[in-house]
């Protein structure tokens, strides 16, 4: 059974801003003295008199505690509890001298004062009128703040949630909350429409109403959008938003006119985009047709540079490389194109060779930071993410550079450039400047980008950059299994082990259908059978990468048995059901710009302080603490998903393919898998399941027009 107490805040021991998570020490509750509450509440400062309805738990280190489910802050009852309410800090401005200042003029009135008469602050000495307009903002502020917590709290909002909602509304907050809810979906940043309609069911708003229709729609163009898809066939589009919100297609395709209407979304030839995607899509086109128009000048002794590259190489490049190597020198913008072995890093340092004898400087960036770190040691040049490279600023949620201050370059090449995302790619190009010259890197058959869109592949299909495709495959990686199982993927035949004797053998086929028996058979191979054969460490050397995070052989399952297997015991921290100890190794799960690691970034536990809840992890040599809120950042690497991989080598990977993967089986997924193998590669994998990705071509199709506004100019 819920308990409800009063009592009035001691002190503040533990607070969160961003999450809202706060423990504080409660006094003066009837019939228990005190008591430590936890849980996501508004912030209250010591002397606030709240109650608070919630569980009575027992933890096992901080004993009795009440975690909240609801916190509202009630009128202090005394006047010494009235002055600490206010000098509390609750209004920036007020301190304990000018609360006790204020509460001897009012006396128990003060709160009715700061509601209805705050010009009555004027009798209080010492408070200028300046002073006072000031605390009258702030109060006024704290107030609508605390009227929207106790509106959402029932629906899990955190404080920063209604701060934004304050700053977006001002003092008409709590009454938009309660009478357009689903505004919140449609204008503030954060809110999702599955929060603002549990709040308009719970007032009561009707199923059908426009409001609810039109965020329903944005709803649906988002949750495409995470799929990747640009835009939505209007057709598609209204019946699944029709279905999610179970009401009659005529109101969503009223709906969708009235949010083209106030350019919300973008009709075109038939679909329908966010108004943010559509612009970036429009954008991107643009840049990359200025980029290909615009004047640069020649360069010269082209023919000299190649021969001195090939001198210092020590062997003649190809005739499809030397062509590469002219096109970047004679073209604006080009893309090189090519799976594994066909010598894209060859050509790369080519080019920086003849632009650098050019005296052109050269800036080389990559996606992720792990694909950063490849191409510069790959290059032996200073190499960055994009994200650095553009100086984005996580606090204003922008790049510092872009089209009124550009790149100060005269060449840009970007290295894995299928994982480069709509967004991302428009910020990039518009950075850089006129005469500069582009060359792009990738692998058009690797998996897309997590992000909306697909650019790389959009470029090529356009026909209006030059692109150069390399196919042939080098001598030396002609004798990898490995770039030959790749390319027969791609063709869609069945890859072939080596012969387990050859002292090279570096690709297997093992045949399991059981997801059980798959799981102990990956089991075995990391822990004891790889590292035996191989001399290979089964954490750094080794890496799992499955389809899927769910069953035996999904990521969660797979780094519990692991770490069972390879770090059982030790002093650990446990957070959402996972236990941290030193020499685990975890990956972070968002970007952290002010941390500087990213999304994919895997690194080794080196320090955990269970008691402080807090632990260190070192990504290369660069040593990064989390506590708080920052570990629900963090997850087990020693399985990770195929798309988490992408940009990313490792010595040997083991990949179970299995039918309960079949949702997403395609040739794209397992030749990225393959492709992330440099020594060894293992797939534990079903013979239907693996015969079903190669028959699945779809290449993760995606809704994007970026190709046609290319062609079309």
């Amino acid at each position: 059974m819920p308990t409800t107490v009063t009592g009035e805040v001691e002190r503040v021991t533990y607070e969160n801003e961003e999450t809202g998570f706060r423990v504080i020490r409660l006094g003066g509750v009837e019939g228990r003295g005190g008591i430590s509450v936890v849980g996501r509440f508004a912030a209250v400062g010591p002397g606030s008199r709240i109650r608070v309805t919630g569980d009575i738990v027992k933890d096992p280190r901080h004993g009795e505690q009440l975690r909240a489910d609801a916190v509202v802050v009630v009128a202090p009852d005394t006047l010494v509890g009235l002055e600490r309410y206010l000098g509390s800090g609750l209004v920036p401005g007020i301190g304990p001298g000018f609360a006790k200042r204020i509460v001897e003029v009012f006396g128990m009135d003060t709160l009715k004062v700061l509601d209805q008469s705050p010009e009555r602050l004027a009798e209080v000495p010492g408070l200028g009128p300046r002073r006072i307009e000031d605390i009258q903002k702030k109060w006024i502020s704290a107030r609508a703040i605390s009227s929207i917590m106790l509106v959402l709290s029932t629906h899990g909002a955190s404080p920063a949630l209604a701060s934004r909602i304050y700053e977006r509304y001002g003092d008409r907050a709590a009454e938009i909350v309660q009478l357009h809810p689903y505004r919140l979906a449609l204008e503030v940043r954060g809110v999702g429409f599955k929060t603002a309609d549990r709040i308009a069911r719970s007032l009561g708003i009707a199923g059908d109403h426009p409001e609810r229709a039109q965020a329903g729609v944005l709803h649906m163009l988002e949750s495409l959008a995470d799929q990747g898809h640009v835009a939505a066939p209007r057709t598609a589009l209204v019946d699944k938003t029709a279905q999610m919100l179970v009401v009659d297609p005529a109101h969503v395709e009223a709906a969708i006119d009235a949010l083209f209407g106030a350019g919300r979304v973008h009709v075109e030839d038939g679909l329908v985009f966010s108004a943010r995607l559509y612009g970036a899509e429009t954008t991107l086109a643009a840049e990359i047709l200025r980029l290909r128009e615009s004047a640069s000048r020649p360069l010269h002794g082209l023919e000299g540079a190649i021969a001195a590259f090939e001198a210092a190489l020590g062997f003649a490049l190809a005739e499809s490389q030397r062509a590469a190597v002219r096109a970047a020198a004679e073209q604006k913008i080009i893309v090189i194109t090519g799976g594994p072995g066909v010598g894209k890093t060859t050509i790369v340092r080519a080019i920086l060779s003849v632009f650098e004898r050019a005296r052109l400087s050269v800036k080389l960036a990559a996606p992720t930071g792990r694909a950063a770190k490849r191409l510069s040691e790959a290059t032996k040049r200073p190499a960055s993410t994009i994200h650095r490279l553009l100086e984005y600023d996580p606090r204003l949620r922008k790049f510092a550079l872009g089209a009124d201050r550009p790149l100060d370059t005269d060449a840009l090449v970007v290295d894995e450039a299928s994982m480069i995302d709509l967004e991302l790619a428009v910020a990039l190009f518009s950075a850089v400047p006129p005469a500069a010259r582009v060359v792009i890197v990738g692998d058009s058959d690797q998996l897309p980008s997590v992000g909306p869109g697909a650019v790389l592949r959009d470029i090529i299909d356009s026909r209006v950059v030059p692109v150069v495709t390399l196919d042939e495959i080098f001598r030396q990686a002609a004798e990898s299994r490995i770039v030959k199982n790749a390319h027969a993927i791609l063709r869609g035949e069945m890859p072939e082990s080596s012969d387990p004797k050859a002292p090279q053998a570096d690709f297997f086929v093992i045949s399991r259908r059981d997801p059980d028996e798959a799981a102990r058979t990956l089991l075995e191979l990391v822990t004891d059978r790889i590292p035996k054969r191989f001399s290979l460490s089964p954490r750094d050397d080794i890496q799992v990468l499955t389809p899927m995070h769910r069953g035996p052989a999904g990521t969660i399952a797979l780094n519990q048995a692991l770490q069972k297997a390879l770090n059982p015991s030790g002093p650990a921290l446990e957070r959402r059901g996972t236990h941290y100890r030193v020499g685990d190794k975890v990956m972070q799960t968002k970007n952290d710009y002010d941390r500087d690691v990213y999304n994919g970034d895997v690194g080794i536990v080196v320090r955990v302080e269970p008691e402080e809840e807090r632990l260190a992890v070192k990504f290369d040599e660069r040593e990064v603490v989390y506590e708080d809120a920052a570990l629900d950042l963090l997850t087990l690497a020693y399985a990770t998903s195929i798309h988490k991989s992408q940009g990313s080598e490792y010595a040997a990977v083991v990949v179970p393919l299995l039918t309960t993967h079949f949702v997403m089986l395609s040739r794209n997924l397992v030749y990225t898998a393959v492709t992330r193998a440099k020594r060894l590669c293992v797939l534990v994998a079903d013979p239907r399941a693996l015969a079903l990705a190669l028959a699945e071509t779809r290449r993760e199709e995606r809704v994007t027009r970026l190709a046609e506004r290319l062609r079309r100019g």
